[in-house]
């Protein structure tokens, strides 16, 4: 599909806590990231099947003062990182560094990019040639499903196990693709 002369592509969105990673809470430090079974090979799989890939992540941790937003920044570089060593990437990396309750005052406050809002996936859309009617969103909570469908797409819920068959089973239903690991 192409828009204003841009090609537009599909887009997955995933949460990052509970969905690429462990989730053991406020995680900011690479030392601390545990990488979800099958979260790399399943990024390599979307980007080779032709998706953008974004993040979008809630990250209270930061308005609690737990953590400043340069270590969410250095922790997304470092999962880029990482997935290049295998072959994949994340196109952008989109967080929310608010909550209504937080200690620290620039960030207290209810916003339209803290999931349930569909606030980050909009603004990715806006940033990217998104192809909206081929998107869809994978996280591990209701308020990542109310995300997307405030967007206007699919969410799927991700409870665990291996992420990269979650994400093929995924795509072979949306778009009948059959899939044979080569890696």
């Amino acid at each position: 599909m192409i828009s204003l002369g841009r090609v537009l592509k599909p887009a997955a969105f995933m949460d990052r806590d509970g969905v690429l990673n462990v989730d053991t809470g406020y995680v900011f430090r690479w030392e601390d990231f545990v990488w979800v079974a099958g979260a790399k090979d399943a990024v390599k799989l979307l980007n080779e099947a032709g998706y953008l890939v974004f993040v979008v992540t809630n990250q209270s941790g930061i308005a609690r003062g737990y953590f400043k937003e340069a270590d969410i920044v250095a922790l997304h570089c470092w999962m880029n990182q990482e997935l290049g060593a295998c072959g994949a990437h994340v196109d952008a990396f989109y967080y929310c560094p608010h909550h209504p309750n937080a200690t620290s005052i620039p960030y207290r406050k209810v916003c339209g990019c803290r999931k349930p809002a569909p606030g980050l996936l909009l603004q990715a859309m806006e940033e990217w040639p998104v192809d909206k009617s081929g998107s869809f969103l994978v996280g591990d909570k209701r308020s990542d499903l109310e995300a997307a469908i405030g967007a206007g797409l699919p969410g799927y819920l991700f409870k665990g196990s291996d992420l990269f068959v979650f994400i093929k089973n995924l795509l072979v239903k949306r778009r009948g693709y059959a899939f044979e690991r080569t890696w």
